[in-house]
């Protein structure tokens, strides 16, 4: 232990901090995109148009059944491959690392986002829709102005869980040379030669971010008990 040099994350700390800014700002554009992805799922899998509402539990359950790392890994190898069979081009059509990791994110976190929207909608009285109606409201009104509201107070503690997991997953796209904060303490650490010290240092923020977050959350979620 004698021979840790941690004097090599100040050196490169603003390295470090440009890659600690992907990610956060990854996980953010993954949250919004999922959320609003994942509402749209939650509605098509609510609707009484069972054609509509079989295509969409098809993709929530095929999203949740496979790992994460796998999807990453379609979207960067295949999807280039079966857009040039489309296209008729002479060569696979190049999404890049970054675009790849964006997409495959929020379709990904879709998924969740889905199943944690349908559980808030349907936590809703369904005489608050009928109410609703009787005022003369469509379902989209409906839903727009009481429901989803409602819901997305509801499920707000839940959502923030969600998206402190996927702040840990954005770590994935490292494995596609995409700098974020783990990819660039791995190159860091593979220059220096200083594993140890780097690794730790990435456990240590991501446990710091994650727990603080979790508190917040714990104390947002005690707060919604006594509003209810």
């Amino acid at each position: 232990m004698g021979d840790l040099d941690f004097d090599v994350i100040s050196r490169s700390w603003p390295y470090l901090l440009s890659g600690l800014q992907y990610t956060l700002q990854l996980t953010a554009v993954a949250a919004v995109g999922g959320v609003l992805f994942g509402t749209l799922l939650a509605l098509a899998r609510l609707s009484s148009f069972k054609p509509l509402a079989m295509l969409a539990a098809m993709y929530v359950n095929l999203m949740r059944s496979i790992p994460l790392l796998l999807v990453i890994f379609w979207f960067y190898f295949l999807v280039p491959v079966v857009l040039q069979s489309i296209t008729g081009a002479e060569r696979p059509v190049q999404l890049g690392a970054d675009r790849s990791a964006y997409i495959t994110f929020i379709m990904f976190e879709a998924a969740y986002f889905c199943e944690i929207m349908r559980a808030g909608i349907q936590s809703i009285a369904k005489g608050q829709v009928h109410a609703a109606y009787a005022l003369g409201l469509t379902y989209a009104q409906a839903m727009r102005l009481i429901v989803l509201p409602q819901a997305f107070r509801n499920m707000l503690p839940v959502l923030l869980t969600q998206m402190i997991v996927l702040f840990q997953d954005v770590s994935l796209v490292s494995l596609l040379n995409v700098t974020d904060f783990v990819g660039a303490s791995v190159k860091i650490a593979q220059r220096d030669s200083r594993v140890v010290e780097m690794y730790l240092f990435v456990a240590i923020v991501y446990f710091v971010l994650s727990f603080t977050l979790s508190m917040m959350v714990k104390q947002l979620q005690k707060h919604i008990a006594i509003i209810r």
